[in-house]
């Protein structure tokens, strides 16, 4: 197996994975709910996964406006600010806000970018090292002020990195703590 199957397939699977077990069998109007009033709901860590991935793709890895710029207004954002569901803890606003069919699509986009991302890059330039502090700001519209943590996570890692952790590792850890919310809410399949 060469280096860019691999990557694609371990890309492809974590969607199958959180497609067949979390938005396959969580009925949307249940995605903002905290079962046993604890943790984050699922709308908050969908949506904080794939801003990561999203922002880390696109402004810092490609340079490019992140798609959540073209988003918010159908997920209901457009009043909050760029960094807001980038933290780890729930945001009360953006739960309050967001449009759980339109959060979907948008998980599926940032997914379906990536995916033809992997399937067409250099991988000669996994090594490169962006100014991903730089373009967090100027590109994503993240200010340092409003993150200090995510640029000082973010600066000097390589291209690898990003893939590696924000749009595949990132998004498996979060995998777990989904599937542990819709077991609490009863929905195991097992």
């Amino acid at each position: 197996m060469d280096l860019r199957t691999w990557i694609a397939d371990e890309h492809s699977s974590l969607w199958g994975r959180l497609h067949d077990s979390v938005i396959a069998r969580v009925p949307t109007p249940r995605w903002t709910e905290h079962p046993d009033h604890g943790g984050s709901c699922l709308a908050q860590l969908l949506f904080h996964v794939s801003l990561h991935a999203d922002t880390a793709l696109h402004a810092v890895v490609l340079e490019q406006a992140p798609l959540i710029q073209i988003w918010r207004d159908r997920l209901g954002l457009t009043h909050l600010g760029p960094h807001q569901g980038l933290p780890e803890a729930e945001d009360p606003e953006v739960v309050a806000s967001v449009q759980v069919d339109a959060l979907l699509d948008y998980a599926a986009a940032v997914h379906g970018a990536t995916a033809a991302w992997i399937a067409s890059a250099d991988l000669a330039q996994l090594d490169v090292v962006p100014d991903a502090s730089h373009r967090l700001r100027d590109v994503g519209g993240v200010s340092i002020e409003a993150v200090p943590w995510l640029h000082a996570m973010w600066t000097d890692k390589p291209i690898a990195w990003f893939v590696q952790w924000e749009c595949s590792g990132h998004v498996l850890n979060h995998l777990g703590e989904m599937v542990a919310v819709r077991n609490r809410m009863g929905l195991s399949p097992f």
